[in-house]
């Protein structure tokens, strides 16, 4: 069943977005500049008053601009600035995969290269193919023209190619990383250390950023920021389970990664998207999905006896 926690709280450190390389320390340590407080220090500032802030620069913007804006971008820096919201973190919902019980796979296009584009279409096509479909969510960050951003293997065919470039926007916020599934299960890797791991690769997905690896969360973000909004992400558990999960609420990216570490126990996460994103569940009464387009799908489907 989905989380059902209370919290509530107010996405970087200045200097320190666009750093290279994960900079994690051994799990239990924490640096000054980016302290883990214990879970009943985090719940008692987690009960703080929602904070209000206006994105930089929204009034100078006309509607029309804005619809203009975010019809034609894909997840754009500018796009994401505008998708800021008051801060209201009232915890996750969230969807556990078990691999012996359930198949995972990445949609993009049709057999005739077609895009499906939304959670119904991808959901008639899996249902109309036999399978019963357990969850759907959008996978990761895409570029105008429905294009992921980032590397996307689909049954073990390389789509899209590993894309280590700098630039701006969630995607690029360094370290970022790979979902992927092999063989030996499920894994979520940095970006820059990927290669590594090419060997029988089923399906991966490039997003960014990273929001846990080893149990330490990103050097980058700030619990005290305001940069708040609706957030999907994926992570796996130290027994192998993969957790999918959406926030109820406008939330930054610091408390997003805590959700994940203390109350879904995954010692690593990775961000898929924001303000758009969708999480379809039916088992657990969980249909999140307001009609949003995308580029990849994530599909979970019940494994045959």
């Amino acid at each position: 069943m989905p989380t059902r926690k209370v919290k509530a709280s107010p996405e970087f450190h200045p200097g320190n977005s666009g750093s290279s390389g994960f900079g994690f320390l051994p799990q239990g340590l924490s640096s000054p500049g980016n302290s883990f407080p214990s879970g009943l220090a985090l719940r008692r500032q987690r009960g703080r008053a929602a904070t209000t802030r206006s994105a930089p620069g929204a009034g100078l913007i006309g509607t029309f601009g804005v619809i203009v804006l975010l019809a034609a971008s894909g997840c754009s820096s500018l796009r994401q600035a505008m998708q800021n919201r008051p801060c209201s973190d009232a915890g996750l919902d969230h969807v556990e995969i078990d691999l012996a019980r359930h198949n995972l796979e990445l949609l993009w296009k049709d057999a005739n290269e077609k895009p499906f584009l939304t959670l119904d279409r991808a959901r008639a096509f899996l249902e109309a193919r036999g399978d019963s479909v357990v969850a759907l969510t959008n996978a990761g960050i895409y570029e105008p023209g429905f294009i992921p951003t980032g590397l996307f293997v689909q049954n073990g065919t390389e789509r899209q190619p590993l894309n280590l470039r700098d630039g701006e926007g969630n995607f690029y916020l360094k370290p970022n990383g790979v979902f992927y599934l092999s063989a030996a299960g499920a894994r979520i890797v940095e970006s820059s250390g990927f290669e590594q791991h090419v060997e029988g690769v089923i399906l991966a997905l490039q997003s960014g950023p990273l929001l846990l690896s080893g149990g330490a969360v990103h050097p980058a973000f700030n619990e005290a920021s305001s940069n708040c909004r609706l957030r999907s992400g994926i992570g796996i558990r130290p027994d192998g389970a993969i957790i999918l999960a959406i926030s109820r609420g406008a939330i930054n990216f610091h408390d997003f990664s805590r959700h994940f570490l203390e109350e879904l126990g995954c010692t690593d996460a990775l961000y898929l998207d924001g303000t758009i994103s969708s999480l379809y569940a039916p088992a657990a009464n969980l249909l999140r999905d307001p009609g949003n387009r995308y580029a990849g799908i994530l599909a979970v489907t019940a494994r045959l006896p």
